[in-house]
């Protein structure tokens, strides 16, 4: 596993964006425009990117050349700025939903080493921290991260309650005057839904069909939404991406996912794409990324790892980055808010007051 790309490295992944693929002199060739490298460095650094599955080799002996792998389009670097320039009629997007997203993901490392070591840091500070605090400290931390992710989560739906509003309704019961009952019944939903995965974390320790259901019925009740997968193709503000819309596609590709989370070993990694691709499936009428949101914290916590309550993430960016996964099938911002969010919870959640 590469540590971190060097520059070299980082300029034949964009030469191979340019150009499709290239042989190793080309590419030799490309390097040498910048700096005074060896022939040997070059496979060298090829052999790592492979071995990273951001690339891979095509033909034989003097035919051999060297391309990008679907799971470099995943994590390459894209500049948020310059992609939304264009509406969604003019950016050159992917469509359709595509199966072979799963295989991709599996064959890709999701963080690198640096990535995975900050993580595990963090889950060994957020261990930490809860050792320390006394039992009634800490069933009112839990309760100050339901209070504000049910905030921030139905903020990204364009719930108006404000954190100190959402505090009362989830504290006393009592709604905001002038706000709609759909606000109070979506914000309840989430404490309603929290409550199960706190107190019973290690039911999610596997992912399945039933459990994702179970969370979204939760989410979804008193709101008029239909439950169970959707037999009809929904459209989605701000993109031409266009999610499955065939009943027995989209359950196929749910089991895909759950196979793929349950596949892993990292519950950094299960929540991140847990996060991503029920979002990106789109199998309910309405809900998704509350649902995503909520499995993506619950398979945390099955793992004795830390909560994400997203308290202080951007909304645009956080609807841009998933946009960008349903159009690119690039996670590259994703990932980046993820970690950002996962620093946060540990330095702001669950701590010993000094």
């Amino acid at each position: 596993m590469i540590k971190r790309l060097n520059t070299r490295q980082r300029r034949t992944l964009d030469y191979l964006v340019a150009e499709k693929s290239a042989s190793v002199q080309v590419i030799l060739e490309a390097a040498q425009k910048h700096e005074e490298v060896a022939r040997i460095t070059i496979n060298r650094d090829l052999k790592q990117l492979m071995e990273a599955g951001l690339v891979r080799r095509e033909g034989k002996a003097r035919a051999v050349r060297y391309a990008l792998t679907e799971g470099y389009s995943l994590i390459r670097p894209l500049d948020l700025e310059e992609y939304y320039r264009d509406g969604p009629d003019d950016r050159d997007i992917r469509t359709r939903f595509n199966f072979n997203i799963f295989e991709s993901l599996a064959g890709t490392t999701l963080f690198d080493e640096l990535m995975a070591a900050k993580l595990q840091a963090l889950h060994n500070q957020y261990q930490q921290h809860i050792k320390q605090l006394p039992p009634g400290i800490l069933a009112r931390e839990f309760e100050r991260v339901t209070i504000e992710l049910s905030w921030k989560s139905s903020v990204i739906e364009g719930n108006t309650y404000s954190l100190l509003e959402t505090e009362t309704l989830l504290k006393e019961g009592i709604e905001a005057a002038g706000k709609k009952k759909e606000e109070a019944y979506m914000l309840l939903n989430h404490k309603e839904a929290l409550q199960l995965i706190m107190t019973q974390p290690h039911e999610f320790e596997t992912l399945t069909l039933s459990k994702l259901e179970t969370i979204h019925c939760i989410l979804v009740q008193r709101l008029g939404v239909t439950r169970n997968l959707r037999k009809t193709l929904v459209g989605i503000t701000g993109t031409n991406y266009k999610p499955l819309d065939n009943q027995f596609q989209i359950k196929e590709a749910l089991e895909q996912m759950c196979g793929l989370i349950n596949s892993l070993s990292s519950p950094h990694a299960k929540a991140l794409l847990a996060m991503l691709l029920i979002s990106y499936i789109q199998p309910f009428e309405d809900g998704n990324k509350r649902t995503s949101r909520i499995i993506g914290n619950a398979l945390l916590l099955a793992h004795d790892s830390f909560p994400l309550p997203l308290r202080s993430i951007d909304e645009n960016e956080y609807k841009q980055a998933l946009l960008v996964f349903y159009e690119q099938a690039n996670l590259y911002h994703f990932r980046r808010l993820f970690l950002e969010q996962a620093e946060f919870s540990v330095a702001n959640y669950f701590r010993v007051k000094n």
